[in-house]
């Protein structure tokens, strides 16, 4: 998997307003109404990750997810990271 180009970058974050670039990471929090709501969130995600092969960084405290995308053997991101933020959009949907 080639790590992605500037205007690739570009061109997938149009379609994941949610989304920040921090560096060569791309960054997204989620709010849930409790703890509960937030780890099943991290099952699907879990889930997406499996499929994919391809595992986020991320953090949980209490009813938050912060999530951090990045292709660790590339040195930055690559579509990996877009198709697995996409899923992660999808499992965050009511």
């Amino acid at each position: 998997m080639p790590r992605a180009s500037e205007a690739e970058i570009t061109g997938a974050l149009r379609s994941l307003p949610h989304w920040v670039r921090q560096g060569d990471n791309i960054v997204r929090e989620f709010k849930f109404k409790d703890f509960a709501q937030a780890f099943a969130f991290m099952g699907r995600v879990a889930d997406a990750a499996e499929k994919l092969n391809h595992h986020p960084d991320w953090r949980n405290a209490y009813n938050k997810v912060e999530i951090r995308l990045t292709t660790h053997d590339v040195g930055g991101l690559s579509a990996l990271d877009f198709k697995l933020a996409e899923a992660i959009d999808a499992a965050a949907a009511p």
